[in-house]
């Protein structure tokens, strides 16, 4: 990682931090970013201190991802600029002078930006524009993807927001825009309202996955859509939710793999149909567990389902429900009617018979019978 050289256009024996960024940039940004830049200002009271992006990113035990995406964001509210080599490597950066700074129109119209800016970028990107600022979309809402014109596509591409994006995620992809990125990223751009932040995010989460295809990458997006979700903030905290839950999900089985699609429906059924936390998801997946002895997801559902059927919110509902069980079950035993044990009868076709009685004299005169035979 390249050495960094840290410049300013003011001068400071301390760490300063100007009353315009507290009360024009602060309140908009990500707390992240704040510290980033404050860990800056403090490294400019050191004139001998050498800094890496790794060991900005090891003071803030933060992510060099995360310390990237917080200069860029500062870049692109001109707070400071960053000189880049033929490799596209950050080698120096300048802090603007705030303390100088006496018409703050500038600030405000970049305050309404959103809080996360992508990866190391080789445009400087510009303001946002008001009017195309996203709004929140609302759950289950209906969706219907066009498709762009040339005229349109001209149209739009000509939005200097647009070009920094397109070209942003080029960086991501690693290859160049196709036409079917293009018409989907214009889609999440314009139908369904993302703000540029949230679909580089998109893509950055879905690369990260290993996952470029566009279909993946629209399916992933509808799903944050249909969720509510439009900021990058909720997208970071969805997509955690999301892995930590299918990892749970995967302890309890015993799985030492990635779900199935059809899985995938099933425990997504459990969580947002259903509306069970993990906890009772678990619990149904340890008992099927017992039960089968392998990792059965319809068996689970089955056991999902009845207590969904009874109302379960938590776990001690559930014991409630064993403990009604087992109370139904000795009633039963203990009301259960003895059956009285007869002896069997004694006839049968050997004895059907009437049966003769024979005295002394009867059998003296069968022997004498038997031994004149002989």
């Amino acid at each position: 990682m390249n050495t960094i050289t840290l410049q300013s256009n003011g001068t400071s024996e301390s760490t300063v931090i100007p009353n315009i960024f507290i009360d024009s940039y602060m309140p908009s940004a990500n707390g992240a970013y704040v510290k980033v830049y404050i860990y800056l200002l403090r490294c400019m009271a050191s004139a001998d201190m050498e800094i890496t992006i790794s060991s900005i990113a090891d003071h803030l035990d933060d992510t060099e991802k995360d310390i990237i995406r917080a200069l860029c964001y500062w870049e692109k509210v001109n707070l400071l600029s960053l000189v880049r080599d033929t490799n596209n490597q950050i080698v120096s950066i300048i802090i603007s002078d705030l303390s100088a700074t006496k018409d703050n129109q500038n600030t405000e119209e970049f305050a309404t930006t959103s809080t996360i800016s992508p990866a190391i970028s080789p445009i400087t990107p510009p303001s946002v524009p008001e009017e195309i600022e996203a709004a929140p979309i609302p759950p289950n809402h209906i969706f219907d993807k066009p498709t762009y014109s040339e005229a349109q596509i001209k149209q739009l591409t000509g939005n200097d927001e647009v070009k920094w994006l397109l070209n942003i995620i080029e960086i991501y992809l690693d290859r160049l825009i196709k036409p079917m990125d293009l018409q989907l990223i214009l889609y999440l751009y314009e139908s369904l309202g993302f703000s540029a932040e949230l679909i580089m995010y998109l893509y950055e989460y879905c690369v990260s996955k290993n996952k470029k295809n566009p279909s993946y990458i629209e399916a992933v997006a509808l799903s944050w859509a249909e969720e509510g979700i439009d900021t990058v903030e909720k997208a970071e905290a969805a997509t955690v939710l999301y892995n930590s839950n299918y990892n749970a999900v995967n302890k309890a089985f015993g799985l030492n793999r990635a779900p199935g699609n059809v899985e995938k429906q099933f425990i997504n059924k459990w969580l947002n149909k259903f509306g069970f936390s993990i906890d009772i998801i678990v619990e149904a997946c340890n008992r099927t567990i017992l039960m089968t002895q392998k990792p059965d997801f319809k068996y689970a559902d089955k056991i999902l389902e009845n207590w969904f059927k009874k109302g379960v919110k938590d776990l001690s509902q559930v014991a409630k429900l064993d403990e009604e069980h087992a109370k139904n079950v000795n009633s039963k035993a203990n009301s259960a009617k003895v059956i009285p044990v007869t002896k069997p009868s004694q006839s049968n076709r050997f004895n059907a018979f009437p049966q003769r009685t024979y005295t002394d004299e009867d059998y003296s005169s069968m022997e004498q019978r038997l031994l004149n035979k002989q």
